[in-house]
């Protein structure tokens, strides 16, 4: 498959553009500054686009068969831009002529009670608050797309680098915790689940989680 991934050089996205190109998959980095973007690989290619902006999404996109957004706004920006990006990505996706669209979500809208979402527990730290509401306020907007095949993968309460063991479970919309009462994934497996998903929908214009 063509893949394009925007968040390419974070964390979360260099893992799934590593996880797609070890399964022979073409892969096209959309990044700010190909310059600074120093992966070398056979089926990896490079373009310079804006997320925000809908017609470099739409360059970005033409020609593939998924993109995936793994934008985060690690890099300074404000928690609203993880909400402000969702219109010209899924507009620069159908410009495109793109069906279908991945987005790497957060897990704050996870249920861990009946009707409470992770992000409003009494316990969840408050530095990560705004982030959290903005992905959570983010979901809503592409539950109301209704053209696109999109898919919203949430972590699991933690996500850090790790093993890439290729086991993991996966669930809706409630928080899963293994035995020890713990809810991890690693960004490698995290990555698998992704890969997963694109070449057998299953969660198609729905949200889903995973851990392990």
């Amino acid at each position: 498959m063509k893949i394009t991934v925007f968040g390419a050089t974070g964390r979360i996205g260099s893992r799934i553009v590593t996880e797609a190109l070890s399964r022979g998959h073409q892969v096209t980095a959309a990044v700010r500054s190909p310059e600074n973007f120093t992966r070398h690989e056979p089926h990896l290619g490079v373009i310079k686009a804006d997320i925000f902006n809908s017609q470099d999404v739409a360059t970005a996109a033409f020609d593939h068969d998924v993109v995936v957004s793994a934008y985060s706004n690690t890099q300074g920006a404000q928690p609203s831009s993880i909400v402000e990006v969702a219109v010209p990505l899924i507009n620069g996706v159908k410009e495109a002529g793109v069906k279908r669209l991945f987005i790497v979500g957060g897990a704050g809208s996870l249920e861990v009670a009946p009707g409470l979402q992770l992000v409003d527990a009494p316990n969840f730290p408050e530095e990560y608050k705004a982030t959290a509401n903005a992905h959570r306020d983010a979901l809503k907007v592409y539950q109301q797309e209704k053209d696109l095949e999109w898919t919203y993968l949430s972590p699991a309460m933690e996500i850090a680098p790790g093993k890439r063991t290729g086991k993991y479970r996966t669930g809706s919309d409630q928080v899963l915790f293994d035995e020890q009462g713990k809810s991890f994934i690693s960004m490698e497996d995290y990555a698998i689940a992704v890969l997963d998903e694109i070449e057998d929908p299953k969660h198609t214009r729905a949200r889903f989680t995973v851990a392990w």
